[in-house]
């Protein structure tokens, strides 16, 4: 059960900022957008981690207009170019659940890439509740 202590989107900042220093992580201008968000819903208690799902027919890489957004053949993952986007956005529009947002200091779109060099997501290994996973389709 998520208890929306942010750790997932600190662990993943850190996982994609260049540095294993979390101090250095945080105070980078060029600070990463984290992959994956915890939602609180007002007058509810509820609390979600909010991650790409990686469809079997993403929307998000149909609607890209320079083919940024896309499937890795290695992996299957679904993946965003950030050097071919152009920040148009289509991708934020289709997605429906809301998984892929604006970076906060690249106006590129930003996504969860499933942490693919460090083997697990880093959001899934440091949450302390146990409360992500990652499941085969």
């Amino acid at each position: 059960v998520c208890i929306g202590c942010h750790l997932c989107e600190v662990y993943c900042v850190l996982a994609h900022s260049g540095t294993k220093d979390l101090i250095k992580a945080f105070k980078k201008k060029d600070k990463p957008t984290p992959k994956v968000i915890v939602e609180e819903k007002e007058g509810y208690y509820i609390t979600f981690a909010l991650q790409c799902r990686h469809c079997d027919d993403p929307l998000c890489t149909k609607a890209c207009i320079t083919g940024a957004m896309h499937r890795d053949d290695k992996t299957g993952i679904v993946v965003c170019d950030e050097d071919k986007c152009v920040g148009c956005w289509s991708c934020i529009l289709v997605c429906p659940y809301g998984a892929i947002r604006r970076g906060e200091n690249k106006k590129v779109a930003s996504k969860c890439d499933l942490c693919l060099d460090a083997g697990e997501p880093a959001c899934v290994q440091n949450c302390p509740n146990s409360a992500l996973e990652i499941v085969e389709a």
